[in-house]
């Protein structure tokens, strides 16, 4: 079933000029904008980590085009994918790319930081048990965004929002024992901590680095609503080889061929 729920019908969302990309050793089929945010490593990583005994409702909040959570449906056949996302022009772009991949699932066209947004647009609280999400990385402190750039806004927090909103938004859309599964900058890491604790407990961190020997850039998250177990460092991941080429790990994981072990 592909199917969209919001205020608004694809049919009225704004188009954009796109490319189609393949990914995943040509198995994903992405369409995305020519100018804005593109996917990238972030994603593929995130889609790996997804645990491989998960069934059920998966949730990618804050989807874009859908490419973590498409990755995730093309990784595991039997996921049934919820792609939340507001912008209009990349809500229309991931129920197409839906479409094109042959997957079963749903956009959702609300604001994740929003309650009301998200009960207008049908998502009850505790809708998923897997909660999977790629936070924007910047504060508006950051810089100036324009309006019209699709990029720059996928990656600044709105005004009223922030990381410990982002969070609080996909703990609630989770169930009562659902996973919650981070990507983001390595520097983020204590607000990433403080923002879980309380609502999460067992949580799990890799350290994701440029190459061996660099700090690392990037860490993945893996919290659980309702546990007590303690905090786990998982063994870190490096993504280059020294002549900049992908380790055999990284490189199999892009090719749709290799998973993340927690």
């Amino acid at each position: 079933m592909i199917s969209s729920a919001g205020p608004d019908s694809t049919a009225t969302f704004p188009m954009v000029e796109t490319a189609t990309d393949l990914l995943l050793g040509g198995r994903l089929k992405l369409e995305q904008p020519l100018r804005g945010h593109r996917a990238g490593t972030d994603a593929i990583l995130l889609a790996a980590a997804v645990p491989e005994d998960f069934v059920g409702i998966l949730a990618d909040a804050g989807a874009g085009v859908g490419t973590a959570g498409l990755a995730a449906g093309l990784f595991q056949s039997d996921l049934d994918l919820l792609l939340i996302e507001r912008e209009p022009e990349l809500a229309a772009l991931a129920v197409r790319n839906l479409a094109a991949n042959g997957l079963v699932g749903r956009l959702v066209h609300a604001d994740l930081l929003d309650p009301k947004s998200r009960r207008a647009a049908g998502l009850a609280d505790g809708a998923a048990g897997l909660v999977i999400s790629n936070p924007p990385f910047l504060d508006p402190a950051d810089g100036r965004v324009s309006p019209d750039d699709l990029r720059a806004r996928a990656h600044v927090f709105d005004e009223a929002g922030g990381i410990e909103s982002w969070i609080r938004a996909c703990v609630a859309i989770g169930s009562a024992q659902a996973e919650i599964l981070l990507i983001h900058r390595a520097d983020r890491l204590s607000e990433l901590l403080a923002a879980l604790q309380g609502r999460t407990g067992g949580i799990s961190v890799i350290a994701i680095h440029p190459r061996v020997g660099e700090e690392a850039s990037r860490v993945l998250i893996r919290a659980k609503k309702g546990s007590r177990a303690p905090l786990r460092l998982c063994p870190p991941l490096v993504l280059h080889q020294a002549d900049g080429r992908f380790t055999p790990e990284v490189e199999a994981i892009h090719r749709g061929e290799a998973r993340i072990r927690w």
